[in-house]
This record gives C-alpha cells, structure tokens and sequence, in this order.
C-alpha cells in the first residue's frame, strides 16, 4: 500500500503583492494572487496554445483557429516578430499574413483570448531570433536599456500598439497578457523599461509575463514569471541519448525551472537553483513542448505519449496556467532579404529548415491533426469543469518520492488537494526509457479525517501509463470518494453527466460516500424494483445489501461497505451510465467511456444543448454547427437528439455523408535526375555542431518531378478563402534534407527524421494549376553524418556508405462534412 496524508489546511495565498490584473472594480476583472489566476471572482485555470499567425496563410486562420479551440485551448499566444514586420527600417509591413489586427480580432470573434509576445527579441527559431539584420548592424546594445536601442524599438512598440488599438481589455478585446522579451536572464532593470515603453505605446493588459527559465531574475511583482518543459531538446549536441534535462519532466515535485531552455545561446550561468522567490507567483507555464523541432544536428521523434504525460506531470506539479508552444505548426516565411530561420550563418548554435516549422506539434504545419491533440484534449476537457478547483489546490507529495532522475523503479504519483477533495495523479511514462510496470499497488490517502483507499483490490499499473484520479469529489451532490478512473467533463444537463474515461486497462471502481447517496441505477435495460442495482443502492441508504445486475454492458455489482457504496463491474463505453440520487432528492449521473472512445470526444453546444460528440474523424464545433474531418461516416452524440436515426447505448447515431465517389487522382512520379556523390559532412566551428547543406549542395540531388492532376482542385471555390478541401502530398523517403519547389519557387523543406514527411496543397493550388506539379530534391544522408535520428527511425543499412529512397508517393484529401444548426433527418451535407 503506497500511503500519503495530505495536510488539512492549505494556508491562504499572498494577496495584493503583484502589480497585476485588472481594476478589482471590473464585473469580469482578472486578479492573480500568488498561487492562480481569478476571472470574475472565480478562479481561472487557462489553457494556452502557441499558434504564429505571421508563419500561417491568412486565408485558413479562422479554420485553424476553430480546431484550436476544439482542442479545448482557450488562449492563444503569438511571437510579433520585429523581421516579420520591418525587415526594411522604416518600412513597415502588417498586410496578408502579417496583420496581426486581423489575427487578434478574429480570436476575439471565436471567444478566444490572446497573449501577445511583443519582444523585441523573440527567439522562436527566428533569425537573429527575430531582430531584422539592421538591428544588429546599428551602433547599440541591443536587449539593454542602451538610448540607441530603445530608439529603435519605440517606433516598433508603437506599430504593435496601433495595430492593437481597442483590442485591449479596457477596451473590451481579447488582449489578456502581454510578453515581455524571452529569454533574457539577468536584466531585471531593462525588463522594466520595456514594459514603460509598451504602456506608453498603447499596448497594455492585466496580465504581463516573461519567461522565467534559467533562474532569470525578473523585476520583482511586475512580471509574472512563466516557465516550460520539453520531452526532448533539439539545441542539445548529437549525443546519442536522450537529454538529461527532459527526464526532470517526468516526475512530479515542485520545481519549476528548466535551466536548458535557451542554455545553447546564454551568455552567463545559470544563477543558482534557489527557487523560493517563485512562491509569489503562480506557477504558470508558456512553453510545454507540444512537439520538437528538428534542428540539422538533432532529429528527435516526439509521440503523443511524450506530450501528454509531460503535461499531466505539470498539471500534478501544481501548474495553474498551461501554455504549449508550439500547439499549431507553421511554416518559415521567406523574406525579401534573406530566409528568416535560426542558422549557423547568422551565428546561432543550430541550423534549422529554411522553411518547415512543423514542430511534430497537436496541429500540423498544415493543420493536421496529430495523436497529441486527442491526448491533449482530453485533459483540456477535463481542466473546463474541474481546472477553477485544481487551481486552488496545492501539491502533496508522498514518502519515498524518486530522489533524483535516474530513478526508473519507484512508480510516480503524487495529490493535489485544497485539504477536502483532490486529485491522485500517476505518471508512468517517460520517452527512450521504458519504465516498468507495476503490480499490486494501491493508495491510501488520508484527506480531511478520513483514509481512501483507491482501489479496493490491488491492480497493475502498466508500463507507459499516466493518469488522475478524482478524491473526494461531488457527483451532483453525492460525494464520490474515489474512481479508477479519469474526469473528463461534466454535460451540463437537467441531471449533470459526469463523464470519466477508463485509464490503462484497469477496471473501474466507483466509491460513494453512502451518507450522500439513496440510489444507483446501473448501466443495463432493467427498470424499477426488476433492476437490483437500483435496489441494491436504495437498500444501501438503510445499511444492507448486495446485488448484480446484467446487460450489454457487462455485470455491475453495487455494495454496501461501511460508510461506502462501491460499484464495480461496469464496462466503460457508450452506454456505461450509472444515475446517482442523492439525499436531497437531486439527481446526476456518470458516464464511464473506454479510453479508444473517450479520445474521439468533442464537446460544445448543438441543437440547442451541451453535447458530447464521438467522431472518429476530429470534430470542430462552430456557432451550433458540426464539423467532422476525415472521412468519418458516422458520428455518435450524448445527449442523443431527437432525430438521432439509431442508438448505441446512451449515444445518438447520426451519419454523415459519404466522400466524393471514386479514388482520389495518383500524383505523377518521375525521376529526372539521380543523385551525385554524397555531401561530406560539415561542423560548424564555432558551434562544433554539423551544418545543413547549401543551395549549392542541391545541385547534387536526386531530383523528382510531381505532376499533380489538375481535377484534384476542380472545385470552384477561391484559392484564398480557405473553404477548400486541404489535400496532403505524402512521402515516404529516407534520406538527409529534401526541398520542394514549384515553378523555381521553394515551398517546403525537410530534415528527414522518420515519419513520412507531408505538404499541404491547398495553399499552393494557383501555383500548381499554373506549373503542373512540383519539383522534389532529395539528399543522400552519409553513415558517418553527425546528427541525431531517433533510434527507431534510423536506417538499417546504408548502401556505399549512404541512403536515399523514396519509397511511395501518395495523395490524401483532408475531407469534411458539416451538420448544420437544428438539422433534421436528411439535412446532412457535405463539404
């Protein structure tokens, strides 16, 4: 039995302290105390995604957008990079994909808040991380308060304010926290200064960040301090391993600081590991690795699990505000100037894409959607109804927690808990390593005078599982003392839905506290005194009793022990309902999804109530109307409207309608050129790092050319108004560096890292109508070549010394199908 006791007081956060927030006199005002954010006198648990809107088509923002918010992020942060705007001194550009007003007001249209990281320096892989070259050429200090420098960024400043003019909070936008530089450590002072000149500006919020990472001393209560965390590290050398300072985001504890964020481009160490200042801030985050980039020197490969469980281990952490970057890939755009990538030319430790910003992240560089944004969107889900309550409480950890990071034995967990209710987290994932799976363990939690003991018989918690647990939580009004399984959501209906999803394969147990419960009716078809869980629950209120009942979903048996109800022997899926009456006559109920299940759920209002939709294609819910991607023909919706056409337990069916007939056109393959000898390998001196090749390197590449067949856009719909189908190109190749070009123009590029690298047509589509197709150049990747490819996607063989193959070719269209608001039965269309 693996035992903690969780203090039954939580001392009250400092309040006052932070010269943040809004006027305490605003109805809707943002406060932040020392341990969370409010929103309109409650507590606010934002969840915040990384979207760079200067990197992304503006045609398909909107679209993006929705899936973001689908994804269950509800605020939405973007890098303003000063190259982006005015590469040119004096020369401003906020047109086409650069106008940031559009940006802001079209997150605000969809009831999404925004961060702004106005900088001047941004990083973000940007070139001279983000300063246009003159920056850098003018005779100042740049990122100090040099008079020089801040004449420079003053009219920079001023831009951002004007094309921020009545989209701040006083003014009603969605404007919630502004950035204030990145990265910058040890210039308290010039922080401070910055924040003066965006107030006078016009750029203002109740909230004002900067990233905290690398012990940065920051003005004290001026800034909150924000922090990240990362499965892997990109900027870390080639070594063949994982890198060491991603392992400390695998277990649970109270540290914040990640001193290897940045650590390639620091100037100055780290200063100490004191972190007893942060207990005035809350600990907010900006920067979970949604993903990983791929520098030229290091290729990792990121899965799902990788980000999702880094994530729950913050959440158990104590994490009050969690901030992804990147949560929607993008693209590098290409100046009139030069590329605006980091790279070893512009004297940067790593060299990255010209182009591909992809970061492996829950959106792709094209809007796919990735394993990780279902993961992902389970927790958001969840964090909608219970994150103002986590926000509240504080991190207990137990006895024999693992002392430092090689531990791979000692299974991880830990509680959250305000001293009344909490939430038992487990961690049992880390990328590279395995960890081992875990027989017989149980929990037992002191919490508020009573012991919960979570589940009543031991259980295997399996390698690579990561999950929470509720502790003493209302259900209605009835108390559920404990569940082997996971919230989700609650559907705010006549009874409330609580909805749970099943964790790692273990069976599912719900505990009541009996005083608070007078009946259980179990998930199967009987009704009435024929049903025994209903007796069994209602015999339970006067202390006897045990019975079972059967059905399609299994045999649940409902107990009395004590002062407990226990109900076991449920089979989660769509028709796992258990309805809970409580001593006061209300009524809620619980609704325990398998776990394949609960990754296909969306939730959002339609036809007039709060639903809960299964789709195995992701589902975009928009102003009552649904949309579903990929060719998914059925979709199931809780609760079941009324012209639902069937039903799967407690799920309405609805279908949706079939793709356009026939197969989708084959692209054209010819191979027009083999490649030369391959490149040597190149080490840059000052990074020691090996270097990507040059354009003239690509005169040695194996060239393909790529017809693609005109009908795959015969739709007449405008090529930039982002109501077309997205269509993939899809490669499967092994090699070093690929770049695609159509008509001379380079469009996208890769470092080969594993997976089959992906182009989005649909915004290229006048460009391929015009010039039939593309041109692909590949590059044999040399045996001895000094970078870092994840061992399972490494090549097996390397024939004279190298590899290059391009295994298939393929065409994917990205369909949709779209519900309409207060459909009924044959209304269904598609797009």
């Amino acid at each position: 039995m693996r035992r903690l006791s969780v203090p039954g007081h939580v001392p009250p956060p400092l309040e006052g302290r932070l010269r943040l927030g809004d006027p305490p006199d605003r109805p809707d005002a943002i406060t932040v105390n020392s341990r969370h954010l409010s929103r309109a006198g409650r507590p606010w648990f934002p969840v915040m995604g990384e979207f760079h809107y200067g990197r992304y088509p503006a045609a398909e923002w909107r679209e993006e957008l929705l899936k973001v918010r689908a994804g269950g992020v509800g605020v939405v942060a973007a890098y303003v990079f000063w190259n982006l705007h005015e590469e040119r001194r004096g020369v401003f550009d906020w047109s086409g994909d650069r106008h940031l007003r559009r940006f802001v007001t079209t997150c605000a249209e969809l009831g999404l808040d925004m961060v702004v990281r106005i900088g001047p320096w941004g990083h973000g892989e940007s070139r001279n991380g983000g300063f246009p070259d003159w920056v850098l050429a003018a005779d100042c200090v740049p990122r100090t308060d040099d008079p020089r420098y801040l004449a420079l960024v003053r009219p920079l400043f001023e831009q951002i304010g004007a094309q921020l003019s009545g989209l701040t909070r006083a003014d009603g936008g969605p404007v919630v926290a502004v950035q204030i530089e990145n990265e910058l450590h040890d210039q308290p002072g010039h922080l401070l200064t910055l924040k003066r000149l965006a107030r006078a500006a016009g750029i203002d919020a109740p909230l004002w960040t900067a990233t905290g990472w690398g012990h940065a001393r920051l003005p004290a209560d001026e800034l909150i301090p924000l922090f990240g965390g990362y499965p892997e590290a990109a900027w870390d050398t080639a070594h063949d391993g994982w890198p060491r300072q991603s392992r400390a985001h695998y277990f649970f504890g109270p540290g914040r600081d990640d001193d290897s964020i940045g650590a390639d481009l620091r100037t100055t160490e780290a200063a100490g590991s004191d972190e007893s200042h942060l207990a005035r801030y809350p600990f907010a985050t900006c920067e979970l690795g949604g993903g990983m980039y791929t520098s030229y020197h290091r290729r990792p490969v990121v899965t799902a699990a990788d980000i999702a469980a880094l994530a729950l281990v913050k959440l158990g952490s104590g994490s009050v505000w969690q901030g992804y970057y990147m949560y929607h890939g993008a693209s590098q755009q290409i100046g009139e100037l030069s590329t605006l990538q980091e790279s070893h030319a512009t004297g940067y430790p790593n060299d990255c894409p010209v182009i591909n910003y992809d970061f492996q992240a829950p959106l792709g560089e094209y809007g796919q959607f990735r394993e990780s944004y279902r993961h992902l969107r389970l927790q958001h889900l969840w964090l909608a109804a219970d994150g103002p309550d986590l926000a509240m409480m504080t991190l207990t950890m137990p006895p024999g927690a693992p002392a430092d990071t090689a531990d791979r034995e000692t299974l991880r967990w830990c509680v959250r808990s305000d001293g009344r209710s909490g939430f038992l987290f487990v961690n049992n994932h880390q990328p590279v390593e395995t960890l081992p799976a875990h027989d017989g363990v149980r929990f037992a939690v002191e919490l508020d005078g009573r012991e919960l003991v979570v589940p009543s018989e031991p259980v295997t918690v399996p390698s690579g599982a990561y999950f929470a647990w509720p502790l003493a939580r209302p259900v209605g009004r009835s108390l559920l003392l404990t569940a082997t399984a996971q919230p989700m959501c609650v559907i705010d209906a006549e009874d409330p839905v609580h909805v749970f999803t099943q964790t790692a394969g273990i069976p599912v147990e719900l505990v009541f506290d009996a005083t608070t419960v007078t009946a259980i009716e179990g998930p199967t078809a009987m009704t009435g005194d024929e049903n025994p869980a209903t007796a069994t629950a209602t015999r339970t209120g006067s202390g006897s009793g045990t019975g079972t009942g059967t059905g399609d979903e299994g045999s649940v048996t409902v107990r009395r022990e004590g002062d407990r109800v226990v109900v076991t022997g449920l089979r989660p899926g769509p028709g796992c309902l258990v309805r809970v009456s409580d001593a006061s006559g209300g009524r809620a109920a619980v609704l325990v999804l398998d776990a394949a299940s609960a990754l296909t759920a969306t939730r959002g209002r339609l036809w007039d109530a709060d639903r809960l939709v299964l789709s195995d294609g992701p589902a975009v819910i928009d102003d009552g109307r649904l949309t579903c991607y990929g060719g998914t023909d059925l979709i199931r919706i809780f609760p079941a409207p009324e012209f639902a056409t069937s039903t799967d337990g407690v799920f309405g069916l609805l279908p949706l309608p079939a793709p356009p007939p026939g197969p989708t056109p084959q692209a054209g393959v010819e191979l027009v050129a083999p490649a030369g000898p391959a490149r040597r390998p190149v080490v840059d001196a000052a990074s020691g790092r090996a270097s990507a090749p040059t354009d003239a390197d690509f005169d040695q590449a194996a060239v393909y050319r790529i017809t693609i067949p005109e009908e795959l856009f015969a739709r007449n719909v405008p090529a930039d108004s982002g109501d077309a189908d997205e269509v993939l190109l899809r490669l499967d190749w092994v090699g070093d560096v690929g770049r695609a070009y159509i008509g001379g123009r380079l469009v996208a590029d890769q470092f080969w890292y594993g997976p089959v690298w992906e182009i989005g047509l649909r915004r290229f589509r006048d460009l391929l109508r015009k010039h039939g197709g593309l041109e692909l150049r590949l590059l044999p990747l040399r045996a001895d070549a000094p970078v870092y490819v994840s061992p399972q996607a490494r090549p097996t063989s390397y024939p004279g010394g190298s590899v290059l193959d391009l295994r298939s070719v393929t065409l994917v269209r990205l369909s949709r199908a779209l519900l309409p608001p207060m459909s009924p039965p044959g209304q269904v269309r598609g797009w």
